[in-house]
Parts: C-alpha cells; structure tokens; sequence
C-alpha cells in the first residue's frame, strides 16, 4: 500500500493543504530539535568543562525552555489541522459516495450489499481519523527530522553521519515487511466485518419471518460465528503490530548503540570534543524515533486506508452514460413512446423486456399486467431514468429520454414503489419529502387527499407523530398512502405506481384505490396492476408478457 493514496488528493481537496501545513510544521520540528540538543549539549558542557553556574546559564535555560515551548506549540498545531483535515475528508468522502451511488441507480445497488456500504459509510471513513490524525503528520516527520538530524551530525562527525545513513533504512525496510503482513491480515479483518454487519442487518430485517419459522436461534449461530472470526483477525492483526514495534525499537536501540560505541572509542582517544560528542548522542536517538513512530502509527491508520480503498473503488464505478440536456417538453401535453425496447440484466439469459413497444397519451392512464418477472417494474426503471435501454428508444414529444438530465426531467415525474421507504422521522417529514419547501396546510392537503388523515387523526400528535425507520409503526396500507401522500404533495404530471395495492387487506386496498382514483385525475399515469379493481382505474390494460414468451 502506497504511504499517500494519489486518490485522496482527487476526491478531498483538502488533503492538499493538509499537507503543505504538515510539511510546514514538520519542517519546525526538525529545526526545534536540532535547537534543543544544541542548547542541551552547550549547557552540559559548560557546567562539566568549564564549571559555569546558573548565573551564567540563565540565557541558554530560557532559550531551551522556548525551545520546548515552540515543540509543545507546534505538535498543537499538528493535531488540530490533522483533525479539521480528517473531518472535512470524512465529510467530502462521505458526500461523493452518496452521490455515487444515488446516481449509479438502483440497477447498481441491486448488485451491492446494503450492510456492507451502510459501515463502509460510517465505521470505514471514521477509520480515517488515525490515518489523518497520526499517520501523515507522522510519515512527514519521518522525512524532515532524519534529514536535517542527520545535515547536522554530518557538519559535527561524518563518522557517525555514514553509521546512521546505512542504519536508517533499515528501519523502513523491516517496516514495510511487517506492513505487507499487516495489509493481508487487515483485509481479511475489513472482509469480515463487512460480512458481519451486512449479515447482521438482514437478520434483523427478517426477524419476524425467522421467528415464526423457527429460525432464529440458527441465525444466532451464524452470527455468533462470523464474530468469532472476526475476533480472530483482530488478535491477529495486533499480535502483528507488536511484534512489528519490537523489531523496529531493537533495531534503533542497535543502531544508536553503534553511534555511541564509535563516539566513545575516539573520546576516549582524544579523537573527539567532548561538546561535539554529547550533541551527537542526543541527536542520534532523534533520527530514528519518527521513522519508528511510522511504523507504530501506521497499524493505527491501516483499517482507515482498508476501508478508503474500497470506497474509491464505488467512486470509480462508471456512472451510465446520461443526457444533459434539461430542456424537458411540456410533460403535461407530452406523448411517451417506448420504441422497441429491450432491457437485459448480467446473468440472465433472457431480456427482462425485449422489443417492448408502448405508446401513453397525455391525461392517458395505462395499466400494465402480466406475470411476475416479465419486465413491469423495468419498464417503470426505464421510465425513471434508473436503467438504461440495451436497445430501443424513449420518446418524449420526439425529445430522446437518453438525451435528457435525468433530474430535470423526475422533476416532473411522481413514483410510488410496491415498497415504498419511510424514513425515521414524523409522518408529516416522510409526505414533504414530496415537495420539502411545501407549507404545513398543503402538507394536510396531501395527507388528506390520500387517506392519511383518516388514521393520523386518531394518533396522539396527529401527522407529528414520529414512526421508525421503514415505516415501524404503520401497517402495510398505512405506509402506502403515506407515499401516496408523497404523490399528491409532488403534484408532478406523470405518475408511476408499481402495484401500491400488493398485499393489502380488502379495507387498505379500499382506502388506497380511492387515494389513486383521485391521485390520476389529469395526469398521464402508468401503473402496475395485478388486480382488477386497480385495473378499472386505467383506460386501457396493457399486457407485458415475458421475453421467452413474447419471442
């Protein structure tokens, strides 16, 4: 793994100046150092050769204490600009991956586990805080402290100058070969803990369905194992690093004990002044210790950059090609043609749709019925601008929908899945989701013309009344017309509904059917339809047959 990802500068800007700040800083501390031991070792001598009493050090002692003043100011410095430099990476990071992956589609999610981005988007860019926070600031003191140390010991005693320019690579070297081991280690560790939570999150999500079979004390066991595993990668991975801060402190300690050794044979010979000698000792030390941090601290930043690769492979996802044109025609007056469209999934052998032909007029509401899996729901992907024809064209008034922006034109469009997503929040904040400058009265509007009101009321804080996420709190019909809701507070001229009634009572099949019935007045709708109460709605009822039995 390369010490600076080049990908970090492209997605968070703010890298760059995090390191120009850190190179400044670095820069100080080599220079304070050298200032410290050079305080340090004229004082000594002083006092021991030249018998000097606090009188006569009063000046070196303030400086020295200046000195350490400056060190403690600028190792501040360090930490605050490395943790506002790691909040605004973690904040860009995070907002491209959302926005990546909102505009890959659901055509692309389909593909991903939703545990596995859910910690990638939270356990893995707060991973960086150690990378940002102790790795960087680290590694840039790696390269400006040994270079000016060893500038300086090179002016004093060349000797101990070529005794530490071949014993200072070392350090990196065993470094990266305990780093290799790590990254493989680290790995299996991000593996496994993707699995666990993604694991974790689908268990939970069908723990009714589990407990009314009976499987849920298995599903535990499952849990309870990859756990486990990951348990043991984890004391894997820190058995590693201390060893590895082993080997590294051994060979600095062997390394500054060759310095010293040399330097005692000549002071002993009168080879060397003794000021000269005691500078060098206090140095030699220095030389080593970032190098030596590096590698401590590297253990603590190797899950961030684990987790950071994985994310740039999602950024780097190519985005499907999509039109930028936002001059969208008057939907409302628009004819929709569907010309010989074709849609095909990898790893299926047929098309879900194949040379599919549709033609919707304005005001016109169509029904669309046939059998589970023969392309409804991609028809309405198409329409949504989620997924992309393999052939064929949409026409809208002749405009090609390949050649419009995609968020111009949903702008004018309303969707309401079979499932639709209510977020954790109020009823009120899931209905403005439809239009989030809408005022509190067109709110009730909304709610109103969908049937919301007739459940609402009776609730403690009426549409204030916070449910949990997807819904939890609502029945199955409660949160369809919520989304219808969502539908009417939108007031868009093109309406897509993927069959709201499925699975609903006859009394929440009645309620919704009657929000719908209002829902397509004056607006151009396209519906999925299984049953025929639904279906009465439509003008017209157009058959999607699947692609094996349509060829």
């Amino acid at each position: 793994m390369k010490p600076l990802d080049p990908r970090l500068l492209r997605h968070a800007r703010t890298t760059r100046v995090f390191l120009v700040a850190s190179a400044v800083l670095g820069t100080a501390t080599a220079g304070l150092v050298i200032a410290q031991a050079t305080l340090l070792a004229d004082m000594i001598a002083r006092t021991f050769l030249g018998s000097a009493d606090l009188r006569d050090l009063r000046t070196p002692m303030l400086l020295l204490l200046a000195v350490v003043a400056g060190r403690a100011a600028v190792a501040w410095l360090q930490e605050v600009a490395a943790h506002r430099s790691s909040a605004a990476v973690k904040s860009q990071l995070r907002s491209r991956l959302l926005e990546h992956a909102t505009r890959l589609g659901p055509r692309w999610l389909s593909g991903e586990r939703s545990g596995e981005l859910a910690t990638l988007a939270t356990r893995g860019v707060d991973a960086l805080d150690g990378y940002f926070a102790r790795y960087l600031p680290q590694l840039i003191l790696a390269v400006t402290v040994p270079l000016a140390v060893g500038a300086r010991i090179l002016l004093g005693d060349w000797v101990s100058a070529v005794i530490i320019a071949l014993t200072v690579p070392l350090i990196p070297v065993f470094a990266i070969l305990v780093g290799l081991a790590t990254q493989w280690k680290m790995n299996r560790q991000w593996r496994t803990l993707s699995l666990l939570s993604a694991h974790f999150l689908d268990v939970v999500a069908g723990l009714p369905t589990l407990k009314v079979f009976g499987r849920a004390k298995a599903q535990a066991e499952g849990i309870r194992e990859v756990t486990g595993r990951y348990r043991r990668a984890t004391m894997s991975t820190l058995r590693i690093a201390f060893v590895s801060a082993m080997v590294l402190e051994l060979l600095s300690t062997l390394s500054v004990a060759l310095v010293a050794v040399s330097i005692g044979l000549r002071l002993v010979e009168g080879g060397m002044a003794f000021e000269t000698a005691l500078l060098i000792l206090i140095l030699a030390p220095e030389a080593y210790f970032p190098l030596r941090q590096v590698g401590a601290q590297y253990h603590a930043s190797v899950e961030g950059l684990t987790a950071a690769g994985r994310i740039f492979e999602v950024l780097e996802t190519p985005l499907p090609e999509t039109g930028a044109d936002t001059r969208v025609p008057d939907v409302r007056r628009a004819t929709i043609r569907l010309d010989g469209v074709t849609v095909a999934y990898p790893g299926r052998e047929a098309p879900a749709l194949d040379a599919f032909t549709l033609t919707v007029h304005p005001g016109e509401t169509v029904a669309l019925a046939g059998p589970s899996g023969s392309g409804k729901s991609t028809l309405l992907n198409v329409l949504l601008g989620f997924a992309r024809p393999d052939a064929g064209r949409v026409l809208v008034d002749w405009a090609d929908l390949a050649d419009l922006d995609p968020d111009a034109w949903r702008r004018h469009l309303a969707w309401v899945p079979q499932r639709p997503h209510l977020f954790a929040g109020t009823i009120a904040a899931n209905i403005r989701l439809g239009d989030p400058d809408a005022s509190d009265a067109a709110v009730r509007d909304a709610a109103r013309a969908a049937n919301v009101l007739e459940f609402a009321d009776d609730l403690p804080r009426g549409l204030d009344t916070p449910i949990g996420e997807r819904g939890a709190g609502l029945s199955a019909g409660q949160r369809q017309r919520v989304a219808l809701a969502r539908a009417f507070l939108r007031d868009a001229p093109l309406l897509l509904l993927d069959e709201p009634t499925s699975g609903l009572d006859a009394e929440s099949e009645a309620a919704v059917i009657e929000a719908v019935r209002r829902l397509t007045a004056d607006r151009t709708v396209v519906l999925v339809a299984h049953r025929p109460a639904l279906a009465a709605l439509a003008d017209r009822v157009v058959h999607v047959e699947p692609a094996e039995v349509a060829a």
